[in-house]
Parts: structure tokens; sequence; C-alpha cells
């Protein structure tokens, strides 16, 4: 996969998900602003990727469903590289709560963020795509709770089924602009956060059909391809990477 001199924007990257496809990125040649909304995390995240692969990862610490933030994300793309290439919108909150007390705070805070943020990014990356008349790629970051329902995970799951709605309809507005769009669908994953149970992997591994849950490297495999030129022709879809879990839908 080609992407040397590219330039990236990933949202929510100080660790995990988003900070292994930021790494596979650098290593690959792209420009890359790494987003969290820790300051600290983002920039110790980003001068690793630079130590480690030698290209440049430029850390932006700020909340990635404020809208001047989201412009200013691009514009920083654009005056390293001269140019925006990729968005990946993976920044997301998860707030559990049961549905019958779950507060309007949280539910709102849950679609600003998981919502709002991956809209108003992908509009403002696509104002900067248009003008630049050579096309893009962008990727949103949705879960299978989009797809099968949890328990205490109302929001969290229509807020993930509704980013692959909004890749499916950007298709109409986005493909004349030679812009393609796709979401991944991460199930379970092996992250800092998911490690801090000491059961999760043991879990996950006796109800996922592959036999263990996904590492941050199977979800950033799949998001790199889905943004190289080999995948171009792939637009409005959704890939569910977890080891066939949907598929059977065991609960953990």
């Amino acid at each position: 996969m080609s992407f040397n001199k590219k330039s990236a924007i990933v949202t929510g990257a100080g660790k995990g998900i988003g900070y292994e496809i930021c790494r596979q990125l650098a290593k690959e040649g792209v420009i890359v602003v790494l987003n969290d909304i820790d300051a600290t995390l983002a920039g110790e995240a980003a001068a690793r990727i630079m130590q480690e692969s030698g290209g440049q990862c430029i850390a932006m610490g700020g909340d990635s469903s404020d809208l001047t933030f989201i412009q200013q994300m691009v514009d920083k793309a654009v005056s390293v590289a001269g140019r925006l290439d990729i968005v990946v919108a993976n920044a997301g909150i998860t707030l559990f709560g049961d549905f019958f007390t779950y507060s309007p705070d949280a539910f709102f805070r849950v679609m600003q963020v998981n919502l709002g943020g991956s809209f108003f990014l992908a509009q403002a990356a696509a104002r900067q795509m248009k003008l630049q008349s050579a096309g893009g790629s962008m990727l949103f970051t949705s879960s299978v709770t989009g797809h099968q329902a949890h328990k205490d995970l109302a929001a969290y799951g229509m807020s993930k089924a509704a980013l692959e709605m909004l890749a499916r309809n950007l298709v109409i507005e986005l493909s004349p602009f030679k812009i393609n769009v796709n979401t991944v669908a991460p199930g379970a994953t092996l992250t800092e956060r998911t490690l801090e149970d000491v059961e999760y992997a043991q879990t996950w591994s006796n109800i996922t059909p592959m036999g263990r849950p996904a590492t941050v490297a199977d979800i950033a495999s799949t998001a790199l391809f889905l943004v190289s030129d080999q995948a171009k022709h792939i637009t409005g879809q959704t890939i569910v990477v977890d080891g066939g879990w949907i598929c059977i839908s065991p609960s953990p």
C-alpha cells in the first residue's frame, strides 16, 4: 500500500486502536496529525511514534467534537503537508447505563463525541479535499455494538450504528469529488482499557469463533487498507473485525 507523502488526521489516538493506526500510517510515510483529548498523552504518543518510525507525527490535544478545534486540526494538516488526504474519525466515548435511568447529560455527551465529532470532522475534511480536486479517504470507527444489542449500551450502540449509515449516505455527497468513506467495526479488542479487566482476554477467547479477541494491530491493518489507494473503489461499506463473534453472538 502506497502512502508516501500523504497526510492524515486520526482522532482519539493517544492509545489503543487510534494510536496503532497512527503508528502504522507513520511507518508507511504518512504525515500524521495525532489527536487526543489528553494533550499530554497525545504528545507522548506522537513522540514515541516519531522515535520509532522516523516520520512526522504532530500531536494536537483537544476535544475532537469541538467545531473550532476540528477546523484547527484540518488547518494544521494542510499547513504541514500542504494537503489533507486521510481522515480517521476514531474518537469515541462509552458511557454505560441502565436504559430506565440513563441521564440526558450522558446521552447527549455520547452523541456529541461519537456522532457530532465524526460528522463535523468529515464535513471540514471534505471541504478541504474538495478544494484539492484529488480526492481523499475517510474512515469512521463503529463497533459490533452497532450490530448486536449489549445491555447498558443503548446510547453507545445507536451512535455506532448511526456512523455506519453516515458512511453510506456520504457516498452520495462525496463520490463526485473522488472521496471514499467507509467504516470499521471492531469487536472485543485488547487495549490498555480492556486489559484492566483481568478476565477480559480469557472471556472473549472463549466466545470468539477464531479463539481470541482482536489486537489493535488487527483493527489498524484493516483501517490502513480502507484508506489506501487499493481500496479507492470501496465506499459506503463497513468491515467488522471481530473474529466471527457477531455471527453467533454469545454473551460475555
